[in-house]
Parts: C-alpha cells; sequence; structure tokens
C-alpha cells in the first residue's frame, strides 16, 4: 500500500510538472506573436509607385516589346498599368513625361506640351536638416528617364500621344477632338506591326472624342478606311476594334440596315480580344433584336454579359436592360432579382425595367401606357424604345390570357374594357389574331360578339412534357461531350521534361498575365 501511495504522489508531482512547462511554452508563443505582430504594424508601408516612374518603366517595357519582335505580353502591361493608374495621371505628370520621353527635335513634341496645358511639376523644396539625435531624411530619387534610344522610338511617341488623349478625354476638354485628330494623322505614317495594339488603342478614343462633342458621323468615311488598310496588313486587334467601333457608329444614328451589311461582309479575325469580343455581341444582339431575331438576340446579349469583365459595371448595367426587353419579347418574365440586385444606383437605373416587367406579367395595357409616358426620355436615352414599343401586343395577349382562363365565355365588349382597349380599336380582330397565334385557346362567336374559352386539357395527356424533358437530357449530353472534348490533350504531352517543361510554364504564365489583363481593363465602362 506505501508503495502504491508513493507511485500515485510520484505522477501527480509529474503531471504537475509538465503542466507548469506546457503554461510556460504557451505564454512564450503568446509573447512571440504580440511581438511579431508589433513588429509588422511598425513596418512602413510598401512603397507606391509614383506615376511618372510607371510611364518610364512603361517605355522600358515598350522597347523591350520592339526588340522581342511584338510580344504581346509587354504592351498589355503597359496598358495595364496605364489604365489602373489612370486617375493619378495629371497635367503636370504629363508635361513632366512629356518633356523627358520625346527628343527634342520631336515635330510634335512643341504641340504635345503645349495640349497638356503646363508647364511641368514644380522642384521639389530642399530636405529639412535633421535635428541633433534624429536621423536624416532620405532624399527623394528622381525617376530614370528614357534613354535617347527609347526617345526615337515611335513607339513612345504613340503612347505620348494615347496619354494625352486619355487626360483630355478624362477632363472632356473639347482638345481632345483635335489632339485625337493629330494622332491619327502622325501615327498613320508609320507601318510598324509593334504599333498595332497602340495605335488600336488611339483610334479608339480618336472615335469617342468626336462622339463626346455630337460629331460622330465626321469619323465615319475616316473609319471605313482605317479597316480596310488593317485588313490589308493583317492588323487583327485594329480590325476588330475598328469594326465595333463602325458598327457603333452605324447603331448610334439608328442605321441598322447599314450595320448588319457591314458586319455580315467584314472578316473576323481568328483571335479576338475578350472585350472587343463582348462589344461585338452586344452591337450583334441589338440588330437581331431589332430585326425581330429575338432567340439570336438573347443570346447574343447574355453571352455578352456572361464575358464582360466584372469591374465593366456601366457595360453590363446596359445589357441588363436589353436582355429584359429581349426576354420580355419572347414571351419570358425575368426574376425580380435581376432587376433589384446591386446598389441604389444600379436599382435606380433599372426602376423603369422593373415597372415595364410587372405591366406585361400583369396583362394590364393601362399601366404598361403609364410606364412609357413616364420613362420615354429613359427608353429614348437607352435606344430601346422601338422594342418597348413592340411590348403592347404581349400585354394585351398576357390580359387575354388571365381572362380566358378567368371565363368560359365574356362579350367582346367586356374584353376591351377589361384590357383597357382604346375605342378605335377593333377588339375582334385582337382576339382572332392571338387565338391563331396560339395565344389563347378559345373561339369567337361572331353573332353574339363572344369569346368562348375551351376547356382546358390536362398537359400531361400530351407529348409536351416529353419533349421537354428530351430537350433537357440532350443538353446535359451535349455539354458532357463538349467538356469530354475539352480534355483531350495531345499525345505525350504529359511526357515532356526539361526545357520543354520550362517552355510550358512560361507559357502558362504569360497566358494568366494576359488573362489578368483581361479581367482588370476598365475601358469597357465607357460608354
Amino acid at each position: 500500500l506505501v508503495h502504491n501511495r508513493r507511485a500515485a504522489e510520484d505522477r501527480g508531482l509529474r503531471a504537475m510538472g509538465a503542466d507548469v512547462e506546457m503554461k510556460d511554452e504557451g505564454a512564450q508563443k503568446k509573447k512571440e506573436e504580440a511581438a511579431a505582430n508589433a513588429k509588422e504594424e511598425t513596418k512602413p508601408p510598401p512603397k507606391e509607385l509614383d506615376v511618372l516612374e510607371m510611364m518610364f518603366t512603361n517605355v522600358a517595357l515598350l522597347e523591350k516589346s520592339v526588340a522581342s519582335k511584338g510580344e504581346p505580353r509587354f504592351v498589355a502591361k503597359v496598358l495595364r498599368q496605364t489604365m489602373s493608374s489612370r486617375k493619378k495621371i495629371t497635367r503636370e505628370k504629363l508635361a513632366d513625361f512629356l518633356a523627358a520621353a520625346l527628343a527634342d527635335d520631336n515635330p510634335c513634341k512643341a504641340s504635345l506640351l503645349a495640349l497638356a496645358g503646363s508647364e511641368g511639376s514644380p522642384a521639389p523644396p530642399p530636405p529639412t536638416p535633421a535635428a541633433e539625435g534624429e536621423t536624416a531624411p532620405e532624399a527623394l530619387v528622381p525617376p530614370t528617364p528614357p534613354t535617347p534610344a527609347q526617345q526615337l522610338l515611335p513607339e513612345t511617341e504613340a503612347y505620348a500621344h494615347l496619354l494625352l488623349l486619355l487626360v483630355l478625354v478624362d477632363a472632356k476638354d473639347p482638345a481632345a477632338k483635335g489632339a485625337s485628330v493629330a494622332a491619327m494623322v502622325r501615327l498613320g505614317a508609320f507601318n510598324r506591326r509593334t504599333l498595332d495594339v497602340l495605335q488600336a488603342r488611339v483610334v479608339y478614343y480618336y472615335s469617342l472624342a468626336h462622339e463626346m462633342f455630337g460629331q460622330l458621323v465626321e469619323v465615319r468615311a475616316a473609319l471605313l478606311g482605317l479597316h480596310r488598310t488593317a485588313a490589308l496588313r493583317f492588323d487583327e486587334i485594329g480590325q476588330e476594334t475598328i469594326l465595333n467601333l463602325l458598327l457603333r457608329n452605324y447603331l448610334h444614328y439608328n442605321l441598322y440596315d447599314q450595320a448588319e451589311k457591314l458586319r455580315s461582309k467584314a472578316p473576323l479575325p481568328a483571335s479576338r480580344s475578350n472585350q472587343q469580343q463582348c462589344r461585338y455581341l452586344y452591337y450583334l444582339g441589338r440588330i437581331r433584336a431589332i430585326q425581330l431575331e429575338y432567340s439570336d438576340a438573347k443570346e447574343c446579349l447574355t453571352q455578352a454579359h456572361r464575358k464582360a469583365p466584372k469591374v465593366a459595371k456601366g457595360f453590363a448595367l446596359e445589357l441588363v436592360k436589353w436582355i429584359t426587353v429581349v426576354r420580355l419579347l419572347l414571351g419570358e418574365i425575368p426574376e425580380k432579382k435581376d432587376l433589384t440586385e446591386g446598389g441604389s444606383a444600379q436599382r435606380a437605373a433599372l426602376k423603369p425595367y422593373l415597372d415595364l416587367t410587372q405591366a406585361v406579367r400583369l396583362g394590364d395595357l393601362e399601366k404598361f401606357r403609364v410606364v412609357m409616358e413616364a420613362y420615354a426620355g429613359v427608353f429614348s436615352a437607352d435606344k430601346t424604345t422601338n422594342l418597348v414599343t413592340r411590348l403592347r401586343r404581349n400585354v394585351i395577349r398576357t390580359g387575354l390570357r388571365r381572362i380566358s382562363l378567368a371565363y368560359s365565355s365574356i362579350s367582346l365588349g367586356d374584353v376591351a374594357a377589361k384590357l383597357g382597349l382604346a375605342p378605335g380599336d377593333d377588339t375582334e380582330c385582337i382576339v382572332a389574331k392571338a387565338i391563331r397565334d396560339g395565344g389563347i385557346d378559345a373561339a369567337i362567336d361572331h353573332e353574339q360578339q363572344l369569346m368562348c374559352s375551351k376547356e382546358t386539357s390536362d398537359i400531361y395527356a400530351t407529348q409536351e412534357p416529353q419533349a421537354a424533358f428530351h430537350a433537357r437530357i440532350a443538353f446535359c449530353l451535349d455539354t458532357h461531350n463538349e467538356a469530354v472534348k475539352a480534355m483531350r490533350y495531345p499525345p505525350g504531352s504529359g511526357k515532356q521534361k526539361g526545357n520543354d517543361s520550362e517552355k510550358a510554364k512560361a507559357r502558362n504564365a504569360l497566358e494568366a498575365e494576359l488573362a489578368m489583363h483581361i479581367m482588370d481593363d476598365d475601358e469597357m465602362d465607357e460608354f
């Protein structure tokens, strides 16, 4: 017994010692974590890249692009960095860049500096001397300007024109129109494939500057000539950019027939950027909607909405408006959450289309008329007035369907009163057309002027459920087959070693960088 008692006491003492050691270790870990957190809090934030330094870095990237014979990732990085710092580019910084990046004998340097409207940033004040016992502040190191070889590159001059247009367009300066014309004339003198991407951006702002001041029709002939030149030079980015600008030009003036003729004749490049493809699908969807091809219009607009970058909220909002109207014309009723999600500004912009959807869903012709009159200016600005006017027939058809389900027979006069038809409307003709189109299952008694509804049959006794089920199964099978085809790889692709694997890694890194450029580009929002 004594032996067992001593053994139990020893075990208890050892357990107490282990607990003390664990507590000491836990306290030590907490102290280390607190010290690490305090160190991170006191660590100065990473230095933000100066705008002028960023522009000088972009010039070096353009030189690398020229040396690599038009490597796309360098120009893509230049555009991505420029667009991300777009709001920080001031006239003073732009003047500093133009003075340092362009050679003194450049014929455009003086005019670009004059359009910038600034003499440059003021000289930084001298550093204040440090007090006793304090460390002297670090002297500001000015960014390294471009070398003389970089100053002579046409790509540097094209980048300077692009920066100037960005500043003038953002400020809505009337000088943007003249600056864009001068940039087009100057860049038209060069024939270099390394200029294609920058020149396409300059052409975009050339059209946008004229559109801002209501002179879009003046650039149509020039855009047609530029598109022909881009096709002859196999400039794919230029072709797709200018084609979208021409479609936008035609649709701005409601010239849908000319836009369709151009679209059907113009060649489409094999490799297309995501932004330009979204724009093309949007314009194509608008053309198809005006041509009464609502199914194709819905498909194009939906694809554009799915492919649109997340940051392009204005473009997505415009697509939601058109998709809503097209779905209503197809007889579909959009869900309420599609028109009420987002911020307060987005909900306010979609309020007219929410009221329009409710009027169509209820089949209330009077409410539809009130919505049309109240939001006529909104529909006109959105270019949807023509389509919204066509919805009157859908409202009448919905109202007739509700009446036919509620009454076995009803006089045509009561039908006109319930629908809110005008006295001059031929109610009998409207009902007969709805019956012929299959909107309602009824018959007209011409002698007694009655609309007699037929007895509703059990839909499950027909072939319609089987057809719907077959369509869903076929869609699932097609999706599975496409997924299997997408997973096929060339033989031996997984056995690459050495240099081949390094090339594959470099190629994957390039694709990831280009994908990041696609998703971060905010130029889509300039509608």
